[in-house]
């Protein structure tokens, strides 16, 4: 379970990355109330 956290947008949505597919980009700036959710989808899955 992977899930990355970054400031730049270009990452974020770059198709070509070697990140896992099933990886999470977490767009900085974010709530807290977003990462806890993050979080927790990533923990159940």
């Amino acid at each position: 379970k992977v899930m990355f956290i970054t400031g730049f947008a270009a990452v974020a949505l770059n198709p070509d990355s070697n990140a896992p597919k099933d990886a999470k980009i977490l767009s900085k700036p974010f709530h807290l109330r977003d990462l806890v959710n993050e979080v927790d989808r990533l923990l159940a899955a």
